[in-house]
């Protein structure tokens, strides 16, 4: 086995390890570091500011029910990203209102997308969408490659829930790491909607 290959290897090992040991989070900071340029607030949601932006990374695959989704057909909107676990307590405290607030900001420039993780198969993660009443696809995601995609420090794969509302430019506006009720989700949504 090469050198290359044997690094590669042990990354993929450290990063599953690392989901596996995991359990839900409620709230803390990301890890890593990394130059995010995420302003923390007093509500748990840290922003981003115009112009120091990071992209997001590409999220594509397929969904619990079997479809293909790719993210990046919904630039030009904002884009509310909710990584989720249908084993996860506090994901189906905060499932009631993300699914109240994507039905209520439906074709008006806001489309939700979940990433379902660590479930190990998709069956619960259906079941779990339909007891709560997610109208929005949610990407499969069991191993967290997806949410290993995005840059240093962004999203902690030990802190589930965590949401990310990307803006119309497909670039990262905002985080919160932790649960949130439908006044927080909000608060996370509409200044990035409003921008222009």
């Amino acid at each position: 086995m090469s050198t290359r290959s044997r690094a590669v290897l042990l990354s993929a090992v450290a990063a599953l390890s690392a989901l596996t040991l995991s359990a839900c989070g409620e709230g803390g900071t990301s890890g890593g570091g990394g130059d995010t340029h995420f302003v923390t607030g007093h509500n748990g949601v840290d922003t981003a500011p115009r112009g120091k932006r990071a992209a997001a990374p590409d999220l594509s695959g397929r969904t619990i029910d079997g479809k293909t989704l790719d993210v990046a057909d919904y630039k030009g909107q904002v884009v509310v990203v909710n990584v989720w676990g249908s084993w996860c307590g506090p994901c189906r405290e905060e499932a009631t209102y993300f699914a109240k607030v994507s039905g209520d900001y439906a074709g008006k420039g806001v489309q939700f997308v979940g990433i379902n993780t660590r479930d190990t198969s998709t069956t619960p993660a259906v079941a779990f969408e339909k007891e709560h009443g997610i109208g929005y696809p949610s990407l499969y995601d069991p191993t967290g490659k997806l949410m290993l995609r995005f840059g240093k420090g962004t999203l902690n794969p030990q802190l589930v829930p965590s949401t990310l509302v990307i803006d119309k430019e497909g670039k990262v506006a905002a985080r919160a790491l932790e649960p949130l009720d439908d006044t927080a989700l909000l608060k996370m949504v509409k200044p990035v909607l409003a921008e222009k």
